[in-house]
């Protein structure tokens, strides 16, 4: 059987710009040309406006599937910010796997750094007011095509081109799209046990963990 794999089109970077009245964002991110490093708190020359809700050891990078982008050009025809990678604010933009594929706790090499998963995109405001559109935050949570987060294992450096190979799995049975749906999607009230399993699993994001504590009761 062969490894699982992604391989990375664009890897990508922003700073804090004004993005909504007093507001700023960094969701705004290019590709970067050549080797990256990739540090404990994400991809060198990334940064993040709001450290409450991004960034950290459970949020150091966060990858949006390429793989999604001609299902949402199919419900967003012309839109611009799918002529290239980033429309989500993705560090990744990968290909090869969603998160149907990819589950929690998941070790891929990234170059010659080691990430894990760590948790779920949880969408907010800032990407229907990156659209110009009411949708996709809620199309996102309807569907589970959120991306995903990384926690940095072991820094190197990594470059476009690059393929993420599997090293670990240790949790088969909760793909990145059943953690989401139950988190995230509403899923909790018809499986309160396999939210209850989440709460109290080290791997997933401290902030995650307390979420599936509130939602177990």
């Amino acid at each position: 059987m062969s490894t699982p794999f992604m391989t990375v089109d664009a890897l990508l970077v922003g700073t804090p710009m004004p993005f909504r009245g007093d507001d700023h964002s960094a969701i705004g991110k290019r590709p970067v040309d050549g080797a990256v490093r990739v540090t404990w708190d994400g991809l060198a020359g990334d940064a993040v406006a709001d450290r409450i809700h991004h960034g950290g050891w459970d949020k150091a990078i966060h990858l949006y599937p390429q793989d999604h982008y001609g299902w949402w050009r199919d419900r967003k025809p012309g839109h611009p910010l799918f002529d290239a990678p980033g429309a989500f604010g993705e560090n990744i933009a990968s290909r090869g796997m969603t998160e149907e594929d990819i589950c929690l706790g998941d070790r891929f090499s990234l170059g010659s750094a080691i990430v894990e998963v760590s948790h779920g995109r949880q969408p907010c405001w800032k990407l229907d007011h990156r659209f110009g559109a009411r949708d996709v935050m809620a199309t996102i949570i309807k569907t589970g095509r959120a991306g995903l987060y990384f926690r940095v294992i072991s820094e190197g450096e990594a470059q476009a081109g690059a393929v993420m190979s599997l090293l670990e799995r240790p949790y088969p049975q909760w793909s990145a799209a059943r953690v989401f749906h139950l988190l995230i999607g509403g899923g909790h009230r018809t499986d309160p046990a396999a939210v209850r399993a989440l709460a109290a699993m080290p791997v997933l994001a401290e902030a995650w963990r307390g979420r599936a504590e509130k939602l177990a009761g």
